[in-house]
């Protein structure tokens, strides 16, 4: 991959690089053809939980909102209310002290009256990311198991960072798995799914 400048978002062609380097910066993709694009990557869903009680954030303390999840129906759909949601990414993005990544939501959610609001992913960060879903729209929305949700954008840093990311959602929803048969889409290993899922949800 060339050297690029601070600040200069990554092309398709330095994030399939990356996807191929030994520590991938995105693993459990659904189709890699498909989710990486010109100026970004495509991220899908693989949950989706409701709140079910309230949280809490003060100067020192925080209380994160309790989430009951939401099951798929036999076409794999789920009949959004307007409301918040908790979204569960199937990606597992790993990040270099030297990328950071921002989300925007997919043009045709928004289209749709539906949203996704994010933080911002800094450089070292290792996971399965949450995001929150939002429906706008009065009528509802249909959401379909593995949609493309957001684009996920990376961009270099100025200078490598000697200590990246060490929050509490470092390493989330990365629990092993032996697979169920067949083999692991986007370059997982077993060591990497999720329980209940082959392709690393």
């Amino acid at each position: 991959m060339n050297d690029l400048s601070g600040g200069s978002a990554l092309s398709r062609q330095s994030i399939l690089e990356l996807v191929e380097a030994p520590d991938p910066l995105i693993a459990g993709y659904i189709d890699l053809d498909i989710q990486a694009q010109p100026n970004g990557f495509d991220v899908t869903v693989g949950e989706v939980m409701e709140y079910t009680s309230a949280g809490e954030m003060a100067e020192s303390t925080r209380s994160l909102s309790s989430t009951s999840l939401l099951q798929w129906d036999a076409s794999g759909n789920l009949e959004l209310a307007p409301g918040p949601y908790l979204a569960v990414l199937n990606e597992r993005i790993s990040l270099p002290l030297h990328i950071m990544a921002l989300m925007q939501p997919r043009s045709s959610l928004l289209r749709s009256g539906v949203t996704v609001h994010t933080a911002i992913w800094d450089a070292g960060y290792r996971g399965r990311s949450q995001v929150m879903l939002t429906v706008l729209n009065p009528h509802g929305f249909r959401l379909g198991r593995n949609a493309r949700i957001g684009q996920l954008v990376f961009f270099n840093l100025d200078r490598q960072l000697v200590q990246g990311y060490q929050g509490q959602y470092q390493d989330e929803d990365l629990a092993p798995l032996e697979p169920k048969g067949g083999p692991l889409p986007g370059g997982l290993e077993p060591s990497r799914v999720v329980p209940g899922e082959r392709y690393g949800r």
